[in-house]
């Protein structure tokens, strides 16, 4: 009888364990935080000497994104541009391989966020008009994020993240959960989604079956230009309720899978906007600067936080004319970034 019994226990020991979904190990727990930037590929080819400025600022982490196409929003092919006679160096299987490498030297881990351009609009705008094109996209775009997820397996890759701001695509929760069931048949590394901040990470319903959830997190943090520490701390209060109340649902830990603010006065205001949408804007440092200090001091220690991917970093620094660029690099927000991924 004592037999039977403790074999009973042992059953449901081994029962739960396997019912643990990834992930879950350091939901809610103590856990080391991503420090990172979102690394661009560019054309140049890196060596050792492009990570030194990641040393000095206690960088930990980078993302890689290459890139996929579309001609059109509602285009059913992903062309995937791989070889880098044809893209981008940085972008290309040799180039992220190279990178990952060097990374791995310098003591770096790797996030592998595939994205796609599409001519003349944005991934939050590809939707199919009928449920045979979506199948055809989602047969065309399982082919590309496999691409990547064999090679994230191949580089031993930490993260993959496998999309970015689909948000008409992820309304359809059971070929996600089908594309997640394939790259877990390839990849064994962490899995997360990059949801976009305004309409779509709230409504995915497929958190469950990833490691982490991913969030762009463009959010405005105030109305006016060069707003105070005080003012974008107070911004964040009610993102950071919708985003506790997300992580309560799912016990998934959130990642930042991109957050950054350009270098001018209205920053906090529209933080998704490009620079080359308002050329006249004002340069200031430290209005950029003031909203990573409010990122830091109001987000960042909170224990569902796993990290944060600032965009963005030049391999080879940014160019003088960039100055309202999104990037910290050679800015006052640099050294905030250096101060507290120090801690």
């Amino acid at each position: 009888m004592k037999l039977v019994l403790v074999t009973a226990a042992l059953l449901i020991i081994g029962l739960t364990v396997r019912m643990v979904l990834p992930g879950e190990e350091i939901a809610g727990q103590s856990f080391e935080k991503q420090k990172g930037v979102c690394w661009v590929g560019g054309r140049q080819v890196v060596t050792q000497s492009e990570f030194r400025p990641l040393i000095e600022n206690h960088i930990q982490w980078i993302s890689q994104t290459p890139f996929g196409w579309q001609s059109n929003n509602s285009s059913t092919e992903v062309i995937a541009n791989t070889n880098f006679e044809r893209t981008w160096w940085g972008e290309s299987d040799v180039g992220i391989k190279q990178t990952t490498l060097l990374a791995r030297q310098n003591k770096i881990k790797t996030i592998l966020k595939p994205h796609l351009w599409v001519r003349g609009s944005w991934p939050g705008e590809i939707k199919m008009d009928s449920e045979e094109n979506w199948q055809k996209w989602f047969s065309s775009y399982t082919d590309f994020i496999l691409h990547y997820a064999k090679l994230a397996e191949e580089q031993d890759i930490e993260i993959l993240c496998i999309g970015t701001e689909l948000s008409h695509s992820t309304k359809y929760e059971y070929r996600w959960r089908d594309l997640i069931h394939k790259i877990r048949q390839v990849y064994s590394g962490k899995l997360t989604y990059a949801a976009n901040f305004h309409d779509e990470y709230q409504h995915i319903k497929f958190w469950d079956a990833l490691d982490f959830i991913g969030i762009q997190g463009y959010f405005s943090l105030s109305q006016y230009n060069n707003p105070t520490i005080e003012e974008l701390t107070s911004g964040w209060s009610l993102h950071l309720e919708t985003i506790e109340q997300l992580y309560e649902q799912y016990k998934k830990p959130v990642l930042f899978t991109e957050i950054g603010y350009r270098s001018a006065e209205d920053a906090a205001i529209e933080p998704w906007k490009w620079p080359q949408e308002n050329k006249e804007i004002r340069p200031s440092d430290e209005t950029q600067a003031n909203c990573y200090e409010a990122f830091f001091s109001s987000v960042w220690q909170k224990k569902w936080v796993a990290g944060a991917y600032f965009w963005k970093w030049y391999p080879h620094g940014y160019h003088p004319l960039q100055t309202i660029d999104f990037t910290p690099q050679g800015k006052a927000a640099e050294k905030v970034l250096a101060s507290h991924f120090k801690d």
